[in-house]
């Protein structure tokens, strides 16, 4: 194990992202959490790909460092500077954070680290692995999906601790308990979504409900299922609108669905992270039609939470990523499966229940308190405090999934 003499008050996390900053849809959590790490007393340096040197993203600094667009080549050279960066400010290091794409990188560093009388602690998130159904993985996507397994084995074996995004995923790993260190979810922006319920205008009981999809047009997430139980819906005398916002796989088709569908379901395309607010202030009803899969029981949907934060009720899957998450709350209409039979059902709930939505957006906010970034960021921030007095105290460690 790392031993860490430091005793800074103000303990210094790098945190390094794989991706272009500006681009990966998952910027905004990261951004956010940084920020909350700042807030808790952390030195954070968030650092990502893009054009070099220390810049403003979303009102949060980030160190970025290039990344050209060639393929593999492009982590090589980003990770040398990202390894260049580390070794510069090696001494006043408390805590690296990184994810599988960077660990080749860091296991040299971990191997250095060794040779040094004092040396960071190292910490690999995962955030998600490859889950690709074998029929329809390309060559790329199964060489990616090896890659993941083989840096999950050795983080098990060979990093300082681990963190994930949900117990379920670190059970998924096969994360040694003495080496997950905590979880921490997606969370949301109160601030930011709440303000979508004082804009939102609820229809009377002859009004079309709107229902929102917001995120990947991607082929498995289940869309066209959505839309047809959608039209079915109201050729069974219902009134809804089905509003999908997002880029992805299945994007063309969604469109021809929606030509044929002009009065059902509309496309659009995605919206920044800024917008989403007041796109969600146009629906009544957020949904989330994912199916019963590997990939989705391990995941932590933003979507989800910022639904939530939003004051919209949920229309989603009886699956365990929704489930773990809103338990009983009053604001959801369950779909007890993914085919259209099950989302037609739960769509003739919202439509019994329509003039209650307003009450039940209100249970919708409630329950968001326990999921912002706020608090993720608090489990984050005791993992990392925790692990850092196993490397400074040589205890053994304990799950602190809190």
């Amino acid at each position: 194990m790392t031993q860490n003499s430091k005793t800074n008050t103000s303990p210094y996390l790098v945190w390094v992202i794989p991706d272009d900053i500006f681009n990966s849809f998952s910027a905004t959590p990261r951004l956010e959490i940084a920020k909350e790490m700042r807030n808790l007393g952390w030195k954070v340096d968030l650092i990502a790909a893009g054009a070099n040197g220390r810049q403003m993203v979303q009102d949060v600094e980030v160190l970025c460092f290039p990344q050209p667009n060639v393929y593999l080549i492009r982590q090589v050279i980003y990770h040398w500077y990202v390894v260049r960066h580390v070794l510069r400010n090696w001494r006043q290091i408390d805590a690296l954070l990184f994810h599988q794409v960077s660990l080749p990188w860091f296991l040299l560093l971990r191997f250095f680290s060794r040779y040094q009388r004092t040396s960071p602690t190292f910490v690999m998130d995962t955030r998600t692995v490859p889950m690709e159904p074998v029929e329809k993985a390309t060559f790329k996507d199964r060489i990616r999906g090896e890659f993941y397994f083989v840096m999950n084995n050795l983080a098990n074996r060979l990093i300082d601790g681990q963190t994930a995004i949900t117990q379920r995923m670190a059970e998924l790993l096969d994360i040694p308990s003495e080496k997950l260190w905590g979880t921490w979810p997606s969370g949301v922006n109160l601030d930011q979504f709440s303000v979508s319920i004082g804009n939102r205008q609820w229809g009377g009981p002859g009004d079309p409900v709107n229902i929102i999809y917001i995120g990947s047009l991607h082929y498995e997430r289940n869309l066209t299922t959505l839309c047809k139980a959608v039209v079915s819906a109201n050729e069974a005398g219902m009134k809804f609108k089905l509003l999908l916002y997002g880029e992805g796989t299945e994007k063309k088709d969604l469109q021809a669905f929606a030509s044929e569908h002009p009065e059902e379901v509309a496309v659009f395309d995605g919206v920044s992270h800024g917008e989403v607010p007041a796109v969600l202030a146009s629906a009544h009803v957020g949904v989330l039609p994912f199916p019963d899969e590997d990939k989705y029981k391990v995941c932590s949907p933003i979507k989800l939470f910022e639904y939530m934060g939003s004051g919209l009720p949920l229309l989603a899957t009886e699956i365990v990523c929704h489930t773990d998450v809103v338990g009983n709350g009053e604001y959801v209409f369950w779909a007890k499966n993914a085919e259209v039979d099950g989302i037609f059902d739960s769509l003739k709930k919202v439509w019994d229940a329509r003039l209650s939505l307003p009450a039940m957006s209100g249970e919708a906010l409630k329950a968001a308190n326990n999921w912002t970034y706020k608090s993720s960021a608090k489990r984050l921030n005791d993992a990392l405090r925790y692990g850092l007095s196993i490397s400074k105290n040589g205890k053994t460690p304990k799950v602190n999934d809190q």
